[in-house]
C-alpha cells in the first residue's frame, strides 16, 4: 500500500532557461491550485522583482517575492528576492537570509531545500528543474531521507541538463518528468490525501 501523504508545499529549485521554464509550469496551474509554491532562482543578485512581477502578469497563480516571517498560503508562489537565500522556519513561515553564498549561488537551492524538509517533513514535494551545477542535490536528497517526494526534470527536456542530472545521481527520484508533464503531476499529488 503506497504511503499516504498530506502535502503542505513544493519547492522548486531552477537555474538556466528559468524563466521560460517556469512561465510554463506556473501558467498551467491554475488560480485556485490548494498547495503554496516556493521557488529559487538562480539571478544576478543586482535583478529588481522584475521576474515576479512578469510571472504574475501571464499566469493564474499569484507570484511574489517572498517577505520575511510570511506565512506561506495556497495559491500563491513565493521567488526567493535576488541575493537572499529564502529558507522555510520550523513553524513554517519563510525567512530570509544574507548568509555566504552556498554552492557559489545567494539564493541556494539546497537552502531552501534542506530547511524546508525539517519544517514540512513527508508534507513536502521538491522538484529540480533545468539549470548548471549541482545546486539542490543535497537538498533534495533530504527531502526524500525526511519521507518527501521528489520529482526531477527529465534532463533530454531541460534547457541544461547538469541540475538535473546531478540530482538523479545525489537521489533515486520519485519522478522524472518533463516540464509539460508537471503541472498535471501536481494536480495529482496534491489531491492524495
Amino acid at each position: 500500500m503506497p504511503k499516504l501523504h498530506v502535502f503542505r508545499a513544493i519547492v522548486i529549485g531552477i537555474s538556466f532557461g528559468g524563466v521560460k521554464a517556469l512561465e510554463a509550469l506556473l501558467g498551467a496551474l491554475p488560480k485556485d491550485f490548494p498547495l503554496p509554491v516556493l521557488i529559487v532562482q538562480h539571478i544576478s543578485p543586482e535583478s529588481g522583482n522584475g521576474m515576479a512581477k512578469l510571472l504574475d502578469a501571464v499566469c493564474n497563480i499569484h507570484v511574489k517575492e517572498a517577505d520575511e516571517q510570511e506565512l506561506p498560503i495556497s495559491g500563491t508562489v513565493y521567488l526567493a528576492p535576488p541575493n537572499y537565500h529564502l529558507m522555510v522556519e520550523p513553524d513554517g513561515k519563510l525567512g530570509l537570509s544574507t548568509d555566504p553564498p552556498v554552492n557559489y549561488a545567494r539564493p541556494s537551492i539546497d537552502v531552501l531545500f534542506e530547511t524546508a524538509a525539517e519544517a514540512f517533513g513527508n508534507g513536502l514535494i521538491g522538484v529540480i528543474l533545468t539549470g548548471f551545477g549541482a545546486d539542490g542535490s543535497r537538498g533534495l536528497k533530504r527531502i526524500k531521507e525526511m519521507g518527501g517526494v521528489t520529482v526531477v526534470q527529465d534532463p533530454n527536456d531541460a534547457a541544461a541538463r547538469p541540475m538535473p542530472e546531478n540530482a538523479i545521481l545525489a537521489v533515486k527520484p520519485d519522478y522524472i518528468v518533463t516540464l509539460s508533464a508537471l503541472p498535471r503531476l501536481f494536480s495529482s499529488l496534491s489531491e492524495i490525501v
